[in-house]
């Protein structure tokens, strides 16, 4: 009688599994700007590899002209050269970093993205993410097995995997990009911190899960945790129907004040409570 061995797991089915997550939360979330490759093909030279940033000051300079180019095509606005170094790592750090927290709120799993995993489209804005071989997950799930599958024991050791895989991938951007952009460690990991809270935020009000979302927001960041130097610290504010709305302060701006002096960003320190009551009311 012959026998039919199943076939050991491979990578490529870590990498299927992570590419199918990726297309899932571009679908769901509409203004995350994410394209997928297929499993197993390099990004193409659409633009710039994100890794290319850590090694070359011409492919930081020219990230940095592409973000300004594309400032003042929407906006009709000549960005000053910090000003679009700081949008464009505003920009890249909520989108890849949806795409890592995306992953651990709705399956509750962390890859692990590296910049050399990402390349930017500098005409679009475009991210083009190719799915990589490391995931850590919980017990139970069915990736445990696969290659490249990190099994830890309980949720908040899958909370240090994300903030660790997030720092990981941002440290060195940010060492390329913060002379530029003309900040310190704490402002820029502030901005990273925020766009982190953020993206996990706006994925729970697409969903319909907003407090939801605030809580995980909250147990992922409850105070500062190094690097980040600042927890979610979210609050509530209630409007003139009694109804109470979320709301927090950013701890690093994105400077699209500079762009749009009338219209500071919502969670703006500059936007006062008042003007978020009547931006939600209305």
């Amino acid at each position: 009688m012959s026998v039919t061995l199943e076939s050991p797991p491979t990578a490529a089915a870590l990498e299927r599994e992570l590419g199918s997550a990726y297309t899932r939360l571009a679908g769901i979330c509409e203004v995350l700007t994410a394209e997928v490759a297929e499993p197993g093909v390099s990004v193409t030279q659409v633009g710039l590899k994100a890794i290319e940033l850590t090694a070359s000051q011409e492919a930081v300079d020219v990230f940095v002209e592409a973000e300004a180019a594309r400032i003042q095509e929407r906006y009709g606005h000549t960005a000053r050269p910090h000003v679009a170094a700081s949008r464009a790592l505003h920009d890249y750090a909520w989108s890849v970093g949806l795409l890592m927290s995306g992953v651990w709120y709705l399956e509750r799993r962390v890859p692990r993205i590296r910049p050399e995993d990402v390349s930017l489209d500098l005409i679009t804005g475009v991210y083009k993410i190719t799915p990589g071989t490391r995931l850590s997950c919980l017990p139970g799930d069915p990736a445990v097995g696969l290659p490249g599958v990190t099994v830890v024991p309980n949720e908040e050791a899958l909370r240090a995997e994300l903030r660790s895989a997030v720092a990981d991938h941002m440290a060195p951007l940010l060492t390329a990009l913060g002379p530029i952009a003309r900040r310190g460690s704490r402002a820029l990991w502030g901005m990273v911190s925020d766009d982190l809270v953020s993206g996990i935020w706006y994925l729970g009000r697409v969903l319909g899960r907003e407090d939801d979302a605030v809580r995980a927001a909250t147990e992922l960041l409850p105070s500062a945790v190094s690097p980040y130097p600042r927890g979610a610290e979210f609050r509530h504010l209630t409007d003139t129907s009694g109804r109470s709305h979320p709301t927090r302060t950013r701890a690093g701006c994105c400077l699209y004040y500079t762009i749009r002096p009338d219209e500071a960003c919502f969670t703006c320190p500059r936007t006062c409570d008042t003007e978020r009551l009547r931006r939600l009311e209305n």
